[in-house]
């Protein structure tokens, strides 16, 4: 009930802001503004369903530019939703039936919901012990902390990847968005390297760790040159070669 309030007065106030831009970009599109032409056509679906009762993140685009453009439009309900459903430790594992119907209400309106328990959470953020975290998740029935769960489902949500970088002195993960490109991965480090990019030399994660690291990898054949429109995976393990 708290939910469906909270998401009713967003849609409303979404579809008062994206009706009156949706109204001016069709004039100036009628008048050959292709600018305005194209801020119409990602507002249109967004004012449809609004108008249905649907959150905008119902009609985001599939297409990497096409869905930064959208997010750009600022939309409320656009922007992802996570419902995070707090359950008694007993139900921890499977839900019980209030969080199944938040889940399910949540997954019709576009959104994504994980299901934890806050007093599970808190005794195992005491347990020190790898072995003992192991163990206690264990008697409860779960295979990891709702946490893990919860970041996870966050990236998701936000179309986001995890490239690392590995040396002698530091390992490093860096957060890039799914579609992303090597060039724009690198510029995320420092903006010298995306400008001097030459290649990145990648090694699948996967293949890093079964084959203890990078000169094992290397020698198995398993790391490869990659270049400007390579697109970054999940897990990437990547050393950047530029020009300065």
């Amino acid at each position: 009930r708290d939910a469906e309030t909270v998401e009713t007065e967003l849609m409303l106030a979404d579809l008062e802001s994206s009706g009156r831009r949706l109204d001016q970009a069709s004039k100036k599109a009628k008048a050959g503004d292709k600018e305005a032409r194209l801020l119409a056509e990602l507002l249109e679906p967004a004012v449809a369903a609004l108008s249905e009762g649907k959150p905008a993140r119902v009609v985001t685009p599939t297409d990497h530019e096409k869905r930064r453009a959208f997010q750009r439009l600022g939309l409320i309900t656009a922007k992802p939703m996570l419902y995070v459903l707090n359950v008694d430790e007993g139900s921890a594992a499977t839900g019980n039936a209030h969080s199944k119907a938040a889940a399910a209400r949540a997954t019709r309106l576009g959104s994504e919901a994980v299901t934890i328990s806050a007093a599970i959470e808190a005794e195992i953020a005491q347990l020190k012990d790898p072995a003992e975290r192991k163990d206690f998740l264990e008697t409860l029935g779960l295979e990891e902390p709702g946490l893990n769960r919860f970041i996870r489902a966050g990236y998701a949500l936000l179309h986001l990847v995890t490239f690392f970088t590995a040396g002698p002195k530091e390992s490093r993960a860096w957060t890039v968005t799914q579609g992303d490109s090597a060039p724009e991965a690198a510029g995320v480090i420092h903006t010298d390297f995306e400008r001097g990019f030459i290649r990145a030399e990648t090694i699948a994660y996967d293949d890093y760790v079964k084959c203890g690291g990078e000169q094992g990898a290397k020698e198995a054949g398993k790391m490869r040159q990659e270049g400007k429109d390579y697109i970054v995976q999940d897990g990437d393990v990547m050393l950047f070669r530029f020009n300065v």
